[in-house]
């Protein structure tokens, strides 16, 4: 039978938290083996279930005076060369800062928005081995050697549900959408970090550092693609200082010029307001999807629908934003509110049509000042002093 004379780790990597000595029947340990644990290691001993004992940075002698179980489980005398069977691992006690994590998708919903969007987050995270005698034995078990990837895989549902509940609930308390996480990630760590701590210890680590380092919509579903374009499509309006009806006027003409349309050339000139001095045609297209479909009637007014009256809201004609029409100015960018006597809609200064209905602003504003005045349902001309419309009955102030 051989005997080991020296046992020592040499390779010890920052990605290896555990090694085991292999030995076998034929090589024994003895009370003669010299046992050499480097600076940041920590050497224990296993025999029959039970630890021999724990060995730090220096040379050792496994010997009955270091330890003395060797007496009560082998019976080994004091003095001579004695052979032991006992299993040695050494832990890594550095820190390694380079085990990267990730989530699967989570949903959120976003304050701004107000809608469910899918998000995912990825950081990476440091520990480092405290108790060796309860990280061998809660973790380690049958193993070789017990690297970060086998903690990663060891941990990754509860490391990855704590972690998503605990970003959920930072980012609800403190209100905080997908368009401003990524100033607030410093005290997203600090706030997953704590809990974290209290279940790493459970196992004898610590946790030396947690950082997340980005929480980002999640597009690899359709839906996050969706939200994803439409963020991008907002932030390229902003930069170029177009509206959402200007783009879609855009869209329609260039539909038109290039042949998908019936409407032609014409119609394309139309719709880019080059017809009616900027407003007219163009702009009723402009307009967002509930103020079109409107279809002309003889007598120069459309659809046969009723005129709106009592309006409550408009839609800004230099900012396209929405507010109350008691207002007599935007509230946002200040552009007076020019209204249309039939339907209300706001209409930039000197448009001959308005843009919502088509009714031809200019000329009733001309008959309003040289016969009298127009009604603010109908459109029809009444004559000064009269209280109600000859045409709807509408009572006039």
């Amino acid at each position: 039978m051989a005997f080991i004379d020296l046992v020592e780790w040499n390779d010890a990597t920052n990605d290896i938290f555990a090694w085991k000595y292999a030995q076998n029947k034929n090589n024994n340990l003895s009370t003669f083996t010299q046992l050499i644990v480097r600076e940041s290691q920590e050497a224990v001993l296993f025999s029959k279930g039970q630890i021999l004992g724990k060995f730090g940075p220096g040379k050792h002698t496994l010997n009955t005076e270091n330890l003395p179980l060797l007496r009560n489980l082998f019976g080994i005398p004091f003095g001579g060369k004695n052979p032991f069977m006992a299993e040695i691992w050494f832990v890594n006690k550095t820190v390694p800062l380079t085990i990267n994590w990730q989530t699967d998708t989570m949903r959120f919903r976003d304050p701004e928005y107000g809608e469910m969007v899918p998000l995912m987050a990825a950081g990476r995270y440091g520990l480092k081995v405290e108790d060796a005698e309860r990280f061998l034995v809660q973790l380690v078990g049958t193993l070789n050697q017990f690297t970060a990837h086998d903690l990663t895989n060891h941990f990754m549902g509860p490391l990855i549900a704590k972690t998503k509940s605990s970003v959920i609930a930072f980012m609800q308390a403190n209100q905080v959408g997908i368009t401003t996480i990524s100033a607030r990630l410093d005290d997203l760590s600090g706030f997953i970090k704590e809990p974290l701590t209290e279940f790493w210890e459970k196992y004898g680590m610590l946790l030396t550092g947690f950082y997340i380092t980005s929480v980002d919509l999640d597009t690899s579903g359709e839906d996050g693609k969706k939200i994803a374009a439409a963020l991008s499509d907002r932030s390229a309006q902003n930069i170029a200082g177009y509206t959402w009806q200007q783009k879609q006027g855009f869209g329609v003409a260039n539909n038109a010029l290039s042949g998908g349309s019936d409407l032609g050339m014409l119609g394309a000139v139309a719709m880019t307001g080059m017809l009616g001095g900027g407003g007219g045609m163009g702009q009723a297209l402009m307009q967002p999807p509930q103020m079109q479909g409107m279809s002309q009637q003889p007598g120069g007014f459309p659809g046969g629908a009723a005129p709106m009256a009592g309006r409550k809201e408009v839609f800004c004609s230099k900012c396209a934003k929405k507010y109350a029409t008691t207002a007599s100015f935007c509230p946002f960018c200040g552009n007076k509110y020019n209204p249309c006597p039939r339907c209300g809609s706001d209409n930039q200064e000197g448009s001959k049509r308005c843009v919502s209905c088509g009714t031809e602003l200019a000329s009733m504003q001309a008959a309003g000042a040289g016969f009298g005045n127009a009604c603010p349902r109908c459109g029809q001309q009444v004559s000064p002093g009269v209280k109600f419309c000859p045409g709807c009955g509408n009572k006039l102030e």
